[in-house]
């Protein structure tokens, strides 16, 4: 009976023409219990959850959401297709990224005007050769509703290519491998591994890693060998605990290979020659609250590590030396105030990736001792590493972006200092010009200084009328840099202020940034992101009645604790792929990412954690109270954060909110956690979105 009612709804949804909007779905309320050491809690909306997405009545219940979207959103239409022409316009359809020399060929990937997927491609000796298609993923790509190449990745002798493909969305890969010389695709396969690869020296050797057919955790290395069965694949190393993941790759100096293991609080890097792979060598065991990573490059190992320093230090340790970190040595000691996220090894230079002030830039250190840092001309930035294939380079290439920049490939030549622009994404009909970028500090009700990147169209008057729009992510330790967005050139357009929020949870600030935003901190990170707004409205950037908000995943966690804490502060909030049922998550182990993240969100089982944890879990706080408008989205096949958690957000959300301001649920039934595939189809996503966040300020 159900199902026909859903199914019914969905077929009048889809077919009528409202005058005003219909009623919404209603799910149905079947109480579950769910159990914890600390407690039971009642979960109306479990039965949503079906691991086999094949459900009649949940996936009856889903598509009337989709249509009850499309009925809402339809008075958007014309200005979705006006930001989609917008946004899509300002792309140069046949563009290509910059080439870069890897044993005697040139690499690139390029884009033909209209098609969605990159050309993988490479020529010999000198971009003047001809071209060789590795893969032409348009093609590979036809007829599939979601389609995503991991990392493909050329063997030693330059003869076979290995590559990790995705057509579902779950990130479960499968190995693909093609002889380039006579374009045949092998009849070589393994299914459910993850999208790293490497290759041993004998061309003929693939290590990748095994995922857990339901977790879907990284558990075992294996090594294929071509032309026999993937069943007889060798077993190199497989993981016991259920909190680390799982990454392969090697070394810079291409004498290693190394798999890489890491929890919130540990890490430890195993390392076998890559000529003659054998027993794995361990770096330095793992223990709890060490965190380090190392790379090898003539005759030495340099290791990024928190050993006695917050902020991260370089030590290094003679070529063969394994398993014991008391015999480093300091390279770039420990700064309380620069935290050194990333590094490079070159045969006469090393470049270091550091954040100070919330910045992220460059500094290299020459063979003499002395260092400098790469310069910068905006308040606001960020700078990365570029693709440096070569060790022997005696330049260093780098990328640059901001909120008004497009992201830019330099190099810069260590002997001159010369800095050479070698491509910025070509923005078609964007003038930089018009647009202003600031760096502002906004307080915390604790006293702390949160860093605010901003963005706006020159003529802006910071007299109080203005919409902004607010994002921020604050977990895991990842920062959000004020990088160029390309979709929010359109909310510029249109007067609407966008402001990135560096909260707590990210890193930065540096690692205590980190750790002030997790576990029984995680609060910070919600009232961080409430506190910016009030200070911006506060300033004058905008109006009270005017400002939207937007997350993703994690950030979508932080969504919904803000709109359940200060529903009040947001006209409308944007929520992707959300985190929002934490405790009913984390309490279980057979979901992929719980038993890793203990140490991010706390174990529920401890009566301590789970008390913390529902103080603040999205959907265990919802209440009778107003609501923003809210625009909430989601992948039937995510695979991080499962899509009967958004799903049983709205349906609770519907039954208690207080207010009439809309909430639509988008439920894409043909990708995961990433969206749609393809570089226009993720547009239009970004289209229907920021046509209802410009709708409800006020700001077409």
């Amino acid at each position: 009976m159900r199902i026909a009612m859903f199914a019914a709804a969905a077929a009048l949804l889809a077919g009528a023409a409202w005058a005003q909007p219909p009623a919404p779905p209603k799910a149905a309320k079947k109480p579950f219990e769910v159990t914890a050491p600390a407690g039971t809690r009642i979960d109306e909306y479990y039965w949503l959850r079906d691991d086999t997405r094949k459900n009649p009545e949940m996936l009856a219940y889903l598509n009337a959401e989709n249509a009850y979207a499309d009925a809402v959103l339809a008075k958007n239409k014309p200005l979705k297709e006006a930001l989609y022409k917008e946004i899509v316009g300002r792309v140069k359809q046949d563009d290509a990224s910059v080439p870069y020399r890897e044993r005697g060929y040139w690499y690139y990937t390029r884009f033909e005007t209209g098609k969605d997927y990159p050309i993988l491609a490479r020529r010999k000796g000198a971009m003047t050769a001809p071209e060789e298609i590795l893969l032409e993923q348009n093609a590979m790509a036809a007829g599939k509703g979601y389609f995503n190449v991991g990392q493909a990745v050329v063997s030693q002798d330059n003869r076979l290519l290995a590559w990790a493909e995705d057509t579902v969305g779950r990130r479960q890969y499968v190995l693909k491998v093609k002889d380039l010389a006579t374009g045949q695709v092998l009849t070589d396969t393994v299914e459910n591994i993850e999208p790293d690869i490497v290759w041993a020296d004998d061309n003929r050797t693939i290590f990748y890693i095994e995922k857990d057919p339901v977790t879907l955790l990284s558990k075992r290395v294996k090594a294929h060998v071509l032309g026999t069965p993937a069943s007889a694949d060798k077993l190199v190393y497989q993981e016991a605990d259920d909190s680390f993941y799982m990454g392969l790759g090697r070394t810079r100096s291409d004498k290693y290979v190394c798999i890489y293991l890491q929890s919130t609080t540990a890490t430890e890097q195993r390392c076998t020659s890559a000529a003659a792979p054998g027993a794995l060598q361990v770096v330095a065991p793992r223990e709890r609250d060490h965190l380090y990573q190392a790379d090898h490059l003539g005759g030495r190992w340099v290791i990024r590590t928190n050993w006695d320093a917050k902020n991260y230090r370089l030590m290094q340790a003679p070529d063969g030396r394994f398993g014991d970190k008391r015999t480093w040595t300091d390279f770039v000691p420990h700064k309380p105030d620069v935290f050194i996220a990333d590094f490079r090894l070159f045969d006469t230079f090393t470049a270091i990736e550091e954040r100070s002030n919330g910045l992220k830039r460059l500094r290299l250190l020459k063979p003499d001792g002395g260092s400098d840092f790469v310069a910068a001309d905006e308040p606001a930035y960020t700078m990365g590493f570029g693709t440096n294939a070569e060790a022997d380079a005696r330049a260093l290439r780098y990328t640059y972006t901001s909120l008004t920049t497009p992201l830019s490939t330099y190099e810069l030549d260590l002997a001159s200092g010369k800095r050479t622009l070698l491509k910025q994404t070509p923005v078609i009909g964007y003038d930089p010009n018009q647009y202003v970028t600031e760096r502002v500090w906004a307080p915390a009700r604790d006293g702390t200084r949160i860093p605010v990147s901003l963005v706006y169209r020159k003529g802006f008057k910071r007299d109080g009328t203005a919409a902004l729009f607010q994002y921020a992510y604050g977990s895991y330790g990842i920062s959000s840099d004020p990088a160029f967005n390309l979709p929010a050139v359109s909310l510029l357009d249109r007067g609407v202020v966008y402001a990135i929020a560096h909260i707590r949870g990210g890193q930065d600030m540096g690692r205590q940034w980190y750790d002030d935003g997790k576990l029984l901190k995680k609060i910070n990170t919600f009232t961080d992101f409430i506190d910016v707004t009030r200070y911006l409205v506060a300033e004058k950037y905008a109006a009270k009645d005017r400002v939207g908000a937007m997350g993703g995943s994690a950030g979508g966690l932080l969504m919904g604790a803000v709109s359940n804490m200060a529903p009040q502060d947001y006209r409308v909030i944007v929520t992707q792929v959300p985190f929002v049922d934490v405790v009913t998550t984390m309490l279980d182990e057979t979901i992929p990412l719980t038993t890793n993240e203990f140490d991010e969100w706390g174990n529920p089982k401890d009566p301590t954690y789970y008390r913390y944890m529902l103080s603040y879990s999205p959907y265990d706080n919802l209440k009778a109270q107003p609501y923003p408008a809210m625009f909430v989205g989601t992948g039937l096949w995510d695979s991080q954060v499962q899509y009967y958690e958004p799903a049983k957000y709205v349906a609770r959300l519907r039954d208690k909110k207080t207010d009439d301001n809309p909430l639509v649920f988008r439920v894409n039934m043909e990708a995961g956690h990433g969206g749609k595939s393809g570089r226009f189809r993720r547009y239009e996503e970004a289209a229907e979105y920021y046509a209802f966040v410009l709708d409800q300020l006020g700001a077409k």
